[in-house]
């Protein structure tokens, strides 16, 4: 079956964010979806109350039991929390992984504000996974910590994305949806060039794990054959489509629509 994401991350109780997201995503794209969770999270629409980790090598054991066996067309890596864990999945990923391409979204604060990485990780993440990467999706604040960069507009977040790719990551999307403005923009660098990717700025509170859905989304798509500019613009137009007809739900920044139906990439 082509298709196969391996989704490393953590959990969300409320359903928002986090593993629950990225399964939901993987599937109402046509693609199946293994996990290896990272951290249990007590989790609601108002933030993260708290967090119990997963044994490094208990993640490990998880990644090298589903490649052996299942397999993966590519992998996403979301909340890992702290240096211990980005070795050990980063272990696994070049004895177990080599040439699935990877979709990293270096999650390291929840939208509630509660710190999801450890400073001390930041350099681990940078070592031992930004050289792994097939495309790295930071937002506006993780692009700034990654590079130590002050993003104010597209210019400065291609600039960063270039950062990143001299880091060692083969593409850059930098999200841009923490900056003001009637329009969001996104920006995509790879060696060959950049593109930018824009929409009107949705006014909703139901915003609950748009980083988690975009990056599964464009590993659903990349595992199923699509270039990764196709991929970028198939997962930009899910997450908006989610957010239009989110349910909703909660009392906080709510969870999106992940079961709506969405087009086939281009060519498919």
């Amino acid at each position: 079956m082509r298709g196969r994401v391996l989704i490393v991350a953590g959990s969300d109780s409320g359903g928002g964010a986090g593993i629950q997201a990225d399964i939901k995503t993987v599937t109402a794209l046509g693609g199946y979806a293994a996990t290896a969770v990272t951290a249990l999270t007590a989790q609601d629409t108002l933030g993260v109350h708290g967090v119990h980790p997963v044994p490094p090598e208990f993640i490990a054991r998880q990644m090298a039991l589903v490649l052996a066996d299942i397999g993966a067309d590519t992998v996403k890596i979301g909340m890992l929390g702290s240096a211990a864990v980005i070795e050990a999945v980063a272990d696994v990923l070049e004895s177990d992984a080599r040439g699935i391409p990877l979709v990293l979204d270096p999650v390291m604060v929840a939208k509630g504000g509660t710190q999801l990485l450890g400073e001390d990780a930041v350099g681990a993440l940078t070592a031992r996974l930004l050289p792994l990467a097939f495309v790295v999706t930071p937002n506006i604040p993780e692009a700034e910590a990654l590079t130590g960069r002050r993003l104010t507009g597209p210019e400065d977040m291609e600039a960063a994305g270039r950062d990143l790719i001299a880091m060692g990551a083969r593409a850059v999307l930098v999200k841009g949806g923490h900056l003001e403005g009637p329009e969001v923009v996104d920006v995509l660098v790879e060696a060959a060039g950049v593109r930018r990717f824009a929409g009107p700025r949705i006014d909703s509170r139901s915003t609950h794990g748009t980083g988690c859905t975009l990056a599964s989304a464009i590993a659903c798509s990349l595992a199923q054959g699509a270039a990764l500019t196709a991929a970028v613009g198939r997962a930009r137009a899910y997450v908006r489509t989610a957010i239009e007809t989110a349910p909703g739900l909660g009392k906080g920044q709510g969870p999106l629509n992940h079961g709506h139906t969405v087009a086939p990439f281009p060519g498919r």
